[in-house]
């Protein structure tokens, strides 16, 4: 089990399965099933062209019922939940819309279940899937940036689907400093080592600015009319989704229908972390939302974000030093986390405010391919994340939380 806050143990990511080298990354995700499963990826691979064909649901529904049982290892159960999941939004969301489906057909709904049940995910796309495990280099000696990776499986949407999750993949691997440095903090807290704490949190702040640096990668990668008319629905989910109230029923499971929110930022463990780490709280509407967030999360994520939040507060801590260089790490670490988090709003402000705008203003007179594309998009979720929530008014609420955390002093200048 892991060290809790009363423990003589020293706090350590090994428990978590959190790699020293990639964080939350999954290590050398595996890009072929065993070829049983060969059906599965026949038609994961395939899921933009088939949407666009709209040849999908009837592929889907053609397909072999496979068992699970040859899936033993975790990276061949990360990868069957990543086709299955591309193959489900796929299916859904082909028409769009206002052609929705009621019902997900028990050749792909009973292994999905399955394998989200042996891995603690619920059965949708999540940032688990489409970020964490969707990668492979093409040079396999090369580097791990964005110029020498690509995607495993896609989503309608072109290049900007490839920007989209690799810059969020870049985004993860600006964090991993900050990731290994979260058991100095809590291990110097616990024995008052001001100093040694002093040095981890500033590896945390240049680490959160490097991530500011990556986000700032997707207005190069992703084209925003794509994004927010193309991409979006295909990332949408079936719990406060005016598209499909109801939910889905996930045929061969069970009889009444399920909600599941769509992919969202909220599910990465990271900001979570650090959240837990530096006592920013979160209450109300937007505390519950990321709470919920975390049950998209693998169990093992989960369990790490609960122990930070057992440790001894730092936040008392740094109040009880009265050690000026503490103070100002301390500071200094919440003003880069407010940052990043303020940049978030300009990114959702460019990739679904402003299209949204677009949309409203063009719907009517489609002069060029980008009013075109945008008028296709939902309009019932104009102002929504993928998640579900109410986009803007969630982050800014956010932002403001973390703002909060700062010391009395600092946050009156």
């Amino acid at each position: 089990m892991a060290a809790r806050k009363d423990s003589t143990t020293p706090f350590s990511l090994d428990l978590y399965h959190v790699s020293e080298e990639l964080g939350f990354i999954l290590p050398e995700p595996l890009q072929n099933l065993p070829p049983y499963y060969q059906p599965w990826m026949d038609i994961a691979c395939q899921v933009p062209e088939l949407v666009l064909a709209h040849e999908l649901r009837s592929q889907v529904n053609k397909m072999p019922q496979l068992s699970t049982q040859f899936l033993q290892k975790h990276r061949e159960l990360r990868l069957a939940h990543l086709a299955l999941s591309a193959m489900t939004m796929g299916y859904v969301w082909q028409d769009g819309e206002k052609n929705t489906v009621e019902m997900l057909p028990c050749t792909l709904a009973v292994p999905y279940w399955e394998v989200s049940r042996r891995l603690g995910l619920p059965p949708i796309l999540t940032h688990a899937d489409a970020v964490l495990a969707n990668w492979r280099k093409k040079d396999p000696d090369g580097p791990l940036d964005i110029e020498n990776l690509e995607l495993l499986v896609s989503i309608p949407g072109g290049e900007s689907v490839q920007g989209f999750f690799l810059v969020t993949l870049m985004v993860e691997r600006a964090a991993i400093p900050a990731l290994r440095s979260i058991p100095k903090v809590i291990n110097g807290v616990r024995c008052g080592d001001s100093k040694a704490v002093v040095t981890a949190l500033e590896e945390i702040s240049q680490s959160i600015d490097g991530m500011v640096g990556c986000l700032k990668l997707m207005q190069v990668h992703v084209d925003p009319s794509v994004f927010y008319g193309i991409m979006r629905i295909f990332l949408s989910g079936w719990k406060d989704n005016p598209c499909m109230p109801n939910g889905l029923v996930y045929e061969g499971v069970q009889i009444e229908p399920v909600e599941y929110s769509g992919g969202s930022a909220a599910q990465s463990s990271l900001l979570h972390c650090f959240d837990e780490l530096l006592g920013v709280k979160h209450e109300d509407k937007s505390g519950a939302f990321l709470t919920r967030m975390r049950s998209y999360m693998l169990p093992a994520h989960k369990q790490l974000i609960q122990d930070i939040s057992l440790q001894p507060s730092l936040r008392t801590f740094v109040q009880q030093q009265a050690n000026e260089d503490l103070t100002e790490a301390f500071q200094e670490c919440v003003s880069k986390l407010l940052a990043l988090r303020s940049y978030h709003i300009t990114v959702v402000t460019r990739f679904i405010t402003i299209p949204a705008s677009k949309a409203r203003q063009l719907y009517n007179r489609k002069e060029d391919t980008e009013a075109e594309m945008i008028c296709k998009a939902p309009r019932a979720l104009e102002e929504r994340g993928t998640g579900g929530s109410g986009i803007m008014s969630f982050l800014k609420t956010v932002r403001n939380q973390t703002r909060d955390a700062l010391l009395p002093k600092q946050a009156k200048r």
